[in-house]
């Protein structure tokens, strides 16, 4: 509270159909409020279920990403609701905090928070985790993360070799400085956290970042064919900031992945369009408006 002095904080957590687990994520945070904490606040991207009802009822104020700058159509995908909220929010620094999160532990916030007031000139902070794999009703101690051990990881290796010590460039669990957020593009979907990770490197250099240990981190896994179309849009994403690459990459606002699935002995491809395309820096968007 010291180091935070006159500054003020948002907590902010994407959600969307995430009624199972959003209530204890909010509730891990709203203890603060009013001292680490100016606002919790839960962008819904159109659930469908008690999502926003739970969030309510557990203390967070929610915002409809649709009512978020109007004149911009609402793209789907976590990277658009991260971009909104910036219009959503007002706090100096913010707090993301992904709503899947079984769990939650009440030091997350005051964790990621703690370089960023320091006063050491940080601007982006990345929690880092033992990931458990949950699969229908067995968990294993390892495992979790297969997206950033199979990709993020080798791809920063090879593409921004400086930033192959961050454990967790995927994490949906970091803090940054609101200064630092909007003055960068926002990549899709996705690509977004590998994208900020990316961005804020070559904006600040490498002792603008830092990274805490949060212990452990237990979500919702998803599916290989889920984890594919993710792994596309951080692979654009990437490739886009660190390389000219082939014809074409970075250059179209979609791009399309074919994936198979074995039905009665038949493979049968399945085309998904992904978007891959930024949002503008949001202090652009203040200018114009």
């Amino acid at each position: 509270m010291t180091a935070k002095g006159e500054h003020t904080v948002s907590v902010v957590l994407p959600a969307l159909n995430e009624a199972d687990t959003v209530y204890a994520v909010v509730a891990s945070v709203v203890p603060l409020l009013g001292t680490l904490v100016d606002e919790v606040v839960v962008m819904d991207s159109g659930s469908t279920d008690a999502t926003v009802s739970q969030a309510r009822s557990a203390g967070a104020r929610v915002v409809r990403c649709c009512e978020v700058l109007p004149e911009f159509e609402f793209r789907p995908g976590k990277g658009e609701v991260l971009w909104r909220s910036l219009a959503a929010t007002s706090g100096d620094y913010l707090v993301f905090l992904d709503s899947d999160l079984v769990e939650p532990d009440p030091e997350f916030v005051p964790t990621l928070l703690g370089p960023l007031l320091s006063g050491d000139d940080i601007e982006l902070v990345k929690g880092f985790y033992r990931r458990p794999l949950r699969l229908e009703n067995d968990e294993f101690g390892t495992g979790g993360g297969r997206v950033t051990v199979l990709l993020a990881r080798p791809a920063l290796a090879s593409l921004r070799p400086a930033l192959s010590g961050v454990i967790q460039p995927l994490g949906g669990e970091y803090a940054a400085s609101r200064t630092l957020l909007e003055s960068l593009p926002l990549a899709a979907g996705y690509g977004v956290e590998i994208g900020l990770l990316l961005d804020a490197e070559a904006a600040c250099g490498l002792d603008a970042l830092a990274q805490v240990n949060l212990g452990v981190r237990k979500h919702r896994n998803r599916s290989l064919l889920q984890l594919g179309l993710m792994a596309q849009q951080i692979l654009a994403t990437a490739l886009a900031r660190c390389t000219s690459g082939p014809a074409g990459i970075g250059d179209s606002s979609v791009t399309a992945v074919t994936q198979f699935e074995q039905v009665a002995g038949e493979w049968l491809p399945e085309v998904t369009r992904v978007p891959v395309a930024d949002r503008p820096p949001m202090r652009d968007i203040c200018r114009r408006r």
